[in-house]
């Protein structure tokens, strides 16, 4: 059993019942903490989600079916016949928060990659029906089943660290993959790219934070990489370099962190002056978040990668 205290303060005017899944227990339970409760939806399928403990061993909350891919996150599936979690999820969109981001973005002609990791289907539409086209994800099986379900004009971005063997449930359909940072890795993607007989353009993930548990390659490795790269450069026919991507030290000190930043821009333009001169697809940089993409905006980036600055926190049980 999962024991998660919920903070929520407010009133909620109405709750509505549509689905035949909801049961007597569920509905009892609403009623009673109505009162305690804002700008909630009530969704037994969404990601982002905070399980409530019941009383009643016999109905104690159970796991959640395991996914077809087993991945550090999952993606939740729907609960068996006789066994539920209830799920409380804030209202999270912040439109207003969207339109403000995406002027400070003009002036530096950065494009913005809404991070929707764990966050539903109904919100990424939202947000596209704001006109957001690009939305980066962290997990394969989750953008796998997003996929599925949203318009098929919407630039799926990869931004999490990813596995070889997840490559090919991607291929099909990814635009770009932030996070390479192996030549085995861009191997499989222009392997698998290839059965779907479409380009996949990459950024290769340098390692500059302070943190250890961060990926991304060294310069040494970045530059032993882009060597065999080149050497081999007509067995790469479907992928595409396009640039790096970074993640600063998490960190109070900004100072720092722009430093960070500002030796990744160095470093990208020592890489495109001796790898990709002639190469107009090589002019991505990859960095900021919503904690610092402004530090990022001012040392050049070209994609910010922000989430809960649009979609509000992640609640996790």
């Amino acid at each position: 059993m999962m024991f998660t205290n919920l903070f929520i303060l407010g009133h909620l005017k109405k709750y509505a019942f549509h689905n035949s899944a909801t049961s007597k227990f569920q509905r009892k339970f609403l009623n009673k903490h109505k009162d305690k409760a804002t700008f909630l939806l009530i969704n037994i399928f969404t990601p982002s989600f905070v399980s409530v403990p019941l009383k009643n061993k016999k109905r104690s909350v159970q796991s959640l079916n395991p996914p077809k891919i087993r991945e550090q996150n999952p993606w939740p599936k729907r609960m068996s016949n006789g066994r539920f979690s209830l799920i409380l999820r804030l209202m999270s969109v912040n439109l207003s928060a969207y339109q403000s981001v995406l002027k400070e973005l003009q002036p530096f002609a950065a494009a913005l990659v809404a991070v929707s990791k764990v966050k539903p289907a109904s919100d990424i539409r939202e947000l596209y029906d704001a006109g957001q086209r690009i939305f980066g994800e962290n997990y394969v099986q989750e953008m796998v089943d997003k996929q599925s379900q949203l318009p098929a004009d919407i630039q799926w971005h990869f931004i999490g660290h990813l596995q070889s063997n997840k490559v090919k449930y991607i291929a099909p359909f990814v635009t770009m993959i932030h996070a390479v940072d192996s030549l085995k890795l861009l191997q499989e993607i222009n392997k698998q790219a290839a059965k779907s007989n479409r380009v996949i353009y990459c950024l290769l993930q340098i390692h500059i934070a302070e943190e250890e548990t961060k990926f991304g390659l060294d310069e040494a490795e970045l530059m032993n990489l882009l060597n065999d790269y080149k050497t081999q450069a007509a067995a790469w026919p479907y992928v595409k370099i396009a640039g790096l991507m970074g993640m600063a030290t998490n960190t109070d000190n900004l100072e720092q962190v722009r430093k960070e930043f500002a030796g990744l821009k160095t470093l990208h333009g020592k890489i495109k002056a001796d790898f990709f001169a002639d190469e107009p697809a090589f002019k991505e940089l990859s960095m900021g978040m919503s904690g610092d993409y402004h530090l990022a905006l001012e040392e050049g980036s070209t994609l910010v990668r922000i989430g809960s600055l649009l979609f509000g926190a992640r609640i996790r049980p």
